[in-house]
């Protein structure tokens, strides 16, 4: 059991008058008398703080202003992924929360604690209510160092330990000026400024990767210059209705019979889905007493990544953690509105199992990077979607799936699309190990002192090799 002695006066000072238990955990105390040992400063002296447009806020899809939540802050660096586009007259409208580069997002709602940096490559953006924009003033702290202190273990702790409310908790703007951060030497700050800044460039360069294996797929297909469009209105005969067992309009788009002529017409040849890979779709019982790696579909990213799974017991987790997955398999959303959501698993993972909102496939016809990029494409995306069906949940189901057309990519090509894509997954983990760096240097700094803390941060770059 852990318990705090903490004097009447002290709770008394408190501002908010905590006296919950929470507040006082040991965990907390001995964060406060860490951070205590270096000059202290309130946010709000230092940075300029707000949130976005409150109420009604209008969507689009001409804007080139991308609206952010909660969401859009979780990776450190800010991006525009399945964030709405907002009308110009509402960013107008609210420049106090319109971004800037160099700007810090907080989310302060829902999801608490999120925080991420703005860069050129998301503006211009805007913000919801349920973000704090951190606008630093002067020179007192670099950006780069209040991300990395708030997504450190002393930064979220305050966080969880200053969130209050009753039926929605969160953050308050007033707590966020009011937040403590210890001033280092801006020697120090300029080391966690670069190793951030070289995490940002290798992320761009995972990117770049990406789009250069997907160019390769479509320009193999001479797809690259396609663009689907939709028809308000087309003619199909009754038949076809009857072949298909579908008469809703959706379904016989001409842009997805366009797709699969154009996929025919490739010059190494096609077959459908079902002949080229091995679905995996047997469920699979877990052992009520042995651990397991979750994964479900809140933990990919559109960008093909697995960014988190849940680690439990076989008799605590969710009844749909069913479909085991090992390395070098492909997972793919079956439900229409995540479909982009399609990761590689490119290392060994123990009793890994994937929700059975997933599909789990494999093949030795197709590499599982060349699969990736296909299905991620419009050559995939279009298909997965034409096999939509349902009413409360659409999805596609085995069936549909296993009929969507697929390209028998040439092997050379195929070879050049998997090492870029083994390039880029390299790319990415080199980027999250400088932010590993960077979190634990800063934590370090705090437990210890900060010249400790800098000859740690070389001594990792130097074993691996870093530059």
């Amino acid at each position: 059991m852990q318990y705090s002695v903490v004097n009447y006066k002290t709770v008394k000072e408190n501002s908010d008058f905590r006296i919950d238990a929470e507040y006082f955990h040991p965990v907390y105390l001995r964060d406060d008398l860490l951070v205590a040992k270096f000059q202290n400063m309130p946010l709000g002296e230092f940075a300029f703080i707000t949130d976005g447009q409150h109420g009604y806020h209008e969507v689009d899809e001409n804007s080139p202003i991308s609206h952010l939540t909660a969401k859009n802050a979780k990776n450190w660096f800010a991006d525009t992924e399945n964030a709405d586009k907002l009308a110009k007259w509402v960013d107008d409208k609210n420049k106090r929360s319109s971004l800037k580069e160099g700007d810090i997002i907080l989310s302060t709602r829902g999801t608490v604690g999120f925080c991420s940096l703005v860069f050129q490559d998301v503006l211009p953006s805007n913000i919801d209510q349920d973000i704090a924009r951190i606008a630093i003033k002067g020179k007192t702290c670099l950006p780069e160092f209040l991300l990395t202190y708030f997504n450190s273990q002393f930064g979220q702790d305050w966080i969880k330990r200053n969130i209050s409310g009753m039926v929605q908790q969160g953050l308050s703007l007033q707590k966020v000026r009011t937040a403590p951060i210890p001033l280092f030497d801006n020697g120090f700050q300029k080391i966690i400024q670069k190793i951030i800044l070289d995490s940002k460039k290798h992320i761009d360069n995972s990117k770049s990767l990406y789009a250069q294996a997907e160019q390769l797929l479509l320009s193999e297909l001479g797809l690259l210059d396609w663009k689907p469009k939709h028809e308000l209105a087309f003619v199909k005969n009754f038949s076809a209705t009857q072949e298909a067992e579908r008469f809703d309009a959706e379904y016989f788009q001409p842009k997805y019979e366009e797709i699969i002529e154009a996929v025919k017409k490739y010059k190494c040849g096609f077959d459908e889905l079902g002949n080229l890979v091995k679905i995996k779709d047997k469920n699979f019982t877990p052992k009520d007493n042995e651990q397991y790696k979750y994964i479900e579909l809140a933990n990919i990213s559109s960008n093909g990544e697995i960014n988190g799974y849940t680690e439990n017991f076989g008799n605590e987790l969710p009844s749909r953690a069913r479909h085991k997955v090992q390395k070098g398999d492909l997972i793919v959303s079956s439900i229409e509105g995540s479909l982009e959501s399609i990761a590689l698993l490119t290392e060994d993972w123990k009793n890994a199992l994937c929700s059975t909102g997933f599909f789990a496939v494999n093949s030795d016809k197709i590499n599982s990077e060349t699969l990736l990029v296909l299905l991620k494409t419009k050559v995939g995306q279009l298909q997965l979607k034409k096999g939509c069906k349902g009413t409360i949940l659409t999805a596609i189901g085995k069936d549909e799936l296993s009929k969507i057309v697929l390209p028998k990519i040439d092997p050379k090509t195929q070879e050049e699309i998997k090492k870029k894509i083994a390039e880029m997954y390299e790319t990415k983990k080199l980027s999250k190990s400088l932010l590993e760096i960077a979190k634990r240097g800063v934590e370090m700094a705090i437990e210890k002192d900060e010249q400790e803390a800098e000859n740690w941060i070389k001594d990792k770059l130097s074993v691996g090799n870093i530059k």
